[in-house]
C-alpha cells in the first residue's frame, strides 16, 4: 500500500512539475526561433531557425542599460529598506509586554484589506516631492503588512528567556534585535528578501505612473515600450523581419534570469520561513 501511495505521489508531482516547467521551455524555445517557424505555429519545445534577433533587437534600445541599473538599484536599496523597516516594526510587535500592540496591529491589518486609491496616491507623491524619483516607487511599500505578520510570527518564537538574559547583561532593544533575534532569523530573512525582492523587480505599475525620464526609468518599463513598439509596428507595416511573439518572449525571459539566479540560493531557506512564520506565535 506504501508502495502504491509513493508510485502515484511520484507521477502526480512529475505531472505537476512537467505543467509548471514545459511553459517556461516553450517561452525560451519560441525567444530564439526565426519568424518563419513562430507564424506557422511550428515551435513547440525546442528552438526552429534557431537565432538571437530578438535579443539583439531589445537591447539595440540605447537605454536599455541604464533601465538595468535602475532596476538593480531600485531592487537592491528597496529590499535593504524593506528588511530593516520590516524587522524594526515586527521585533517590538511581537514581544508580549508592548504597550498599544494590538491597535497597531489593527491599523497594519486594514492596510491589507483596504489599498489606497490611485489619484490620491499620486498626489501625496507629488506633494512629498518624489515624483519622477526612484524613491516613488521606494519609500510607499517600505513594509508589506503580510510580510509584517510572517516576521513578528517568526520573532514570536525566539525564547522570551533569551531576550531577558541580554536585557540583564545590558543590552539595549537594538543590540537584541541586530545581535540575537536577526541571526537566529536567516530563514524568515532569506524568504523576505525574495518577497520584497521579485516584488521590486517586478513592479511595473507604479514605475509607469511616477517614472517619466529615462534616466530613472527601470528595466520592466522599457521591455514593456519594446514590446508596444513591435506590436505597433507588426500591425501597421506588416513586414517585421522580428515576429512580435519572439520579441515577447524575449522581453519575459530577460526580466526573469535575475530572479532565476538568486532564487537558488535562498531556496533553502525559502520554504522553512514562510512555514515556520505562518504557524508560530
Amino acid at each position: 500500500m506504501r508502495r502504491m501511495y509513493i508510485w502515484i505521489s511520484t507521477i502526480l508531482l512529475s505531472l505537476l512539475c512537467m505543467i509548471m516547467v514545459l511553459p517556461l521551455i516553450k517561452v525560451v524555445s519560441e525567444s530564439f526561433s526565426s519568424k518563419t517557424f513562430i507564424e506557422q505555429n511550428a515551435v513547440l519545445f525546442w528552438p526552429k531557425g534557431f537565432n538571437v534577433e530578438a535579443y539583439s533587437k531589445v537591447f539595440q534600445n540605447r537605454n536599455i542599460f541604464v533601465a538595468l541599473r535602475n532596476s538593480i538599484v531600485v531592487t537592491l536599496l528597496g529590499t535593504t529598506i524593506n528588511l530593516v523597516m520590516t524587522a524594526t516594526m515586527a521585533y517590538p510587535l511581537s514581544r508580549t509586554e508592548f504597550k498599544f500592540k494590538k491597535p497597531i496591529l489593527l491599523m497594519v491589518t486594514l492596510t491589507m484589506i483596504f489599498t489606497s486609491p490611485m489619484i490620491p496616491s499620486y498626489l501625496v507623491i507629488k506633494g512629498m516631492g518624489l515624483d519622477n524619483s526612484i524613491w516613488a516607487v521606494i519609500l510607499p511599500g517600505m513594509i508589506s503588512g503580510y510580510n509584517f505578520f510572517i516576521m513578528r510570527s517568526f520573532f514570536a518564537g525566539v525564547p522570551g528567556e533569551l531576550i531577558d538574559a541580554a536585557r540583564i547583561d545590558g543590552s539595549g532593544e537594538f543590540g537584541i534585535l541586530f545581535k540575537i533575534v536577526l541571526p537566529m532569523s536567516k530563514a524568515v530573512m532569506a524568504t523576505m528578501i525574495l518577497f520584497y525582492g521579485v516584488n521590486h523587480w517586478n513592479a511595473l505599475q507604479q514605475p509607469l505612473i511616477y517614472l517619466r525620464s529615462p534616466k530613472v526609468q527601470t528595466l520592466q518599463i522599457k521591455l514593456y515600450q519594446i514590446l508596444m513598439e513591435d506590436n505597433t509596428s507588426m500591425v501597421d507595416v506588416g513586414v517585421l523581419q522580428i515576429a512580435p511573439t519572439t520579441i515577447k518572449m524575449a522581453t519575459i525571459v530577460i526580466s526573469t534570469i535575475p530572479i532565476l539566479i538568486v532564487y537558488p540560493f535562498l531556496q533553502k531557506h525559502f520554504a522553512a520561513g514562510a512555514m515556520l512564520g505562518s504557524v508560530k506565535e
